[in-house]
């Protein structure tokens, strides 16, 4: 299992974060590798309890599940994989701290499980890739005036 982390601040307030990203249908406008997302429950609030995704990944397409926890929103928004094609793990979250009135302090976790073995400097890569989509391109999406 591989665990990846980063953190990063922009500008934008926390609710504009949260926002954009409990926006999960929109995610393929932002968010690179993400092909089709299909939300499958809501919640109360209209956000997405359950989506399946459609992803690039290692050179042809990812299919999973994800269920997500609303729990300690607007601070953090996590979510936990039900089903999986090439992974048995994709668990993560969102966690949003305002530091100004107009900037956000976001870090993004997540812990992968694949189901089959690929080389550390593959993992690495992607590894990488993700954690770009997840925090920089969230950056470019709140920066814009987009959404």
């Amino acid at each position: 299992m591989e665990h990846a982390s980063e953190e990063l601040v922009i500008a934008g307030s926390l609710e504009r974060c949260f926002s954009i990203v409990v926006d999960v249908e929109r995610y393929p406008l932002w968010v690179a590798d993400i092909r089709e997302v299909e939300v499958l429950e809501r919640n109360e609030d209209d956000l997405a309890l359950t989506a399946r995704f459609r992803a690039g990944a290692f050179g042809r397409s990812a299919n999973y599940v994800l269920s997500y926890d609303y729990s300690k929103a607007p601070n953090v928004l996590s979510w936990y994989q039900t089903e999986g094609d090439i992974t048995n793990k994709l668990n993560g979250s969102y966690e949003f701290e305002a530091t100004d009135i107009d900037t956000t302090l976001v870090k993004y976790s997540l812990e992968v499980d694949l189901k089959v073995p690929i080389p550390g400097f593959v993992k690495r890569r992607i590894e990488s890739h993700i954690l770009h989509a997840a925090v920089w391109d969230l950056k470019d999406m709140v920066e814009s005036r987009a959404h």
